[in-house]
């Protein structure tokens, strides 16, 4: 009887993990009817697969984990979205001085549509937003040091965070893997919120860009703290009630 528990456990939570790995995610109350278990037994599934790094627990049930993504795989995701924030944050790119960029699909989007300047400097721990930004007239594109980060392909590590915290910058542009109303952003990995923090430390005005998908979420690492962000842009319409809580301490785009 055991051992015929224990498989039934062990397919049943098999079958959490297919759930929870859709875009709705699992609901514990759906889920204890589904299979026929108590709502706690249910509860105990997830703690358990969220201990083995397999799912993520969220208020009423669970979704797939965070994961850093290919570059092109997140360019490709809600492409639209990120083409209507960039042309939107474009007019806060100024024609001089020094700005800094994440190493975000969003931005890289940024970066794509940047014109010809007077005088700009603009820094990034992003290989793909160098390459953008290097031809530009009167752009002088600067890439940071680092190690490459194997799945997302930005640069990390402490050669990034120390060539990033020697320049103040006049504006930082960031986008983020998730936007909460209280915590402000997070990240998949530590190296990249601490590199955002240092990004941001340095910037006289610091610009979040992210789609919509991002809010009311936190993701791995804690980045950017609410006071830190001056300026929210997402591809919403300025007064959309999903923003209103935002408005309360930035600037909405």
């Amino acid at each position: 009887m055991a051992l015929s528990g224990n498989l039934e456990a062990q397919r049943r939570r098999a079958a959490l993990v297919e759930l929870a790995n859709e875009p709705q995610g699992l609901m514990i109350e759906a889920a204890a009817e589904r299979f026929g278990v108590s709502s706690m037994t249910i509860r105990r599934d997830l703690l358990e697969l969220e201990a083995e790094g397999r799912v993520r627990r969220v208020r009423g049930g669970a979704t797939a984990p965070p994961r850093a993504r290919p570059f092109d795989a997140r360019l490709a995701m809600r492409a639209s979205a990120k083409r209507t924030i960039a042309e939107k944050a474009l007019r806060l790119v100024p024609d001089s001085g020094t700005i800094a960029l994440d190493a975000s699909t969003t931005i890289s989007t940024l970066a794509s549509v940047v014109g010809p300047r007077t005088a700009l400097s603009a820094y990034t721990n992003s290989f793909e937003s160098f390459q953008l930004l290097l031809p530009v007239e009167g752009v002088t594109a600067v890439l940071s040091g680092g190690t490459a980060e194997p799945t997302t392909g930005s640069l990390v590590g402490p050669l990034a965070r120390r060539s990033m915290r020697s320049v103040y910058f006049d504006v930082f542009f960031s986008s983020a893997d998730a936007l909460d109303i209280a915590d402000g952003t997070s990240e998949v990995s530590i190296e990249e919120a601490e590199l955002k923090q240092d990004m941001a430390e340095n910037a006289a005005t610091t610009v979040v860009c992210v789609d919509s998908s991002k809010l009311q979420r936190r993701s791995v690492a804690r980045a950017l703290e609410r006071d830190d962000i001056s300026v929210i842009i997402t591809e919403l319409e300025p007064d959309d009630d999903r923003l209103a809580p935002y408005r309360e301490f930035a600037e909405v785009y």
